[in-house]
């Protein structure tokens, strides 16, 4: 009697355990197959045909490395297209001004007339200076990006220093017969940075405004903010929101010579120092960007 119930104990496990492998197999063949189908390109979510804790939990876990993965993946492939775009828009930026440079060069070679030849040689070298300057602000960009940048912030007085600027593109100025706006409450300020920054940030967004803008530059100090303003022709096409995303050009033709990397250097060294910088559109005809930084201490 005793035998009897053993051996009906054991043909009960051993069906139980059968039943559990044969559960076990087709559960393996049914990830199996799902695996195969993420391996083909598929975005499913893995499922599981059981409710075994066990499985469950090995499901949960896999799909959350499978998420990560993908979404690594897309990371990868969303720098990769940036990273062709941005070479792509380098050359073209860089090819501009050369080719140019190098065809006045070509007339400036055939040429015998002095006066011709002076005109030439004036626009060979604005273009060998568009060149140069967009290979410095490409270098600054790569060394700020690159944490290798450490500014040396003390109490600076703002207005000097953008009287500087002023003066060093006065030139720019009269040949597009503009006359700069710039209202200060307190010509005193002073703000927690490093002149060499303000200076550079200065610099770009007055060389944004002539480069881009349709003339008129205003600019407006109110506390540790400053507001540089100008008119812009289709600023329905502009995007606040991307304005500092390095070589973003609303103007697709990109006719302009510049970098592209004036704002994007704008925001970096806004930052490197605790400022901010921003941008919106004004009565639809004005864009206008605000640089606002920490204020020295007293």
């Amino acid at each position: 009697m005793r035998m009897k119930f053993l051996i009906a104990v054991l043909l009960i496990v051993t069906a139980v355990l059968s039943a559990l492998i044969i559960l076990y197999i087709r559960e393996v063949k049914h990830l199996y197959k799902q695996l195969d189908q993420l391996e083909a390109g598929s975005h499913i979510e893995l499922t599981s045909n059981t409710r075994n804790r066990a499985f469950l939990r090995l499901y949960t876990k896999l799909n959350h490395i499978f998420a990560d993965v993908s979404g690594e993946k897309q990371k990868y492939l969303r720098s990769q297209t940036e990273l062709k775009q941005s070479i792509s828009n380098i050359a073209h930026d860089i090819r501009t001004p050369l080719t140019s440079a190098s065809g006045y060069l070509q007339m400036l070679q055939d040429c015998t007339e002095s006066e011709k030849q002076l005109r030439y040689e004036r626009i060979i070298e604005r273009r060998i200076a568009e060149l140069k300057d967009m290979l410095e602000e490409l270098f600054l960009y790569t060394k700020l990006t690159s944490g290798e940048f450490s500014p040396d912030c003390r109490r600076t007085a703002v207005f000097p220093i953008l009287s500087d600027c002023m003066i060093g593109l006065f030139h720019v100025f009269e040949e597009k017969q503009i006359e700069p706006d710039i209202r200060f409450e307190n010509e005193e300020i002073c703000v927690f940075a490093a002149e060499e920054i303000l200076g550079r940030i200065f610099r770009n967004l007055i060389n944004n405004a002539l480069i881009h803008g349709l003339g008129g530059l205003s600019i407006v100090q109110k506390g540790t903010a400053f507001t540089f303003s100008n008119p812009v022709q289709n600023a329905s096409v502009i995007d606040p929101d991307r304005i500092f995303d390095r070589f973003y050009k609303a103007d697709p033709a990109r006719q302009k010579h510049s970098s592209g990397l004036g704002l994007a250097i704008v925001k970096e060294l806004c930052g490197k120092i605790g400022g901010t910088a921003e941008a919106a559109i004004v009565d639809g005809q004005f864009l206008a960007i605000t640089v606002r930084f920490q204020p020295a201490d007293e």
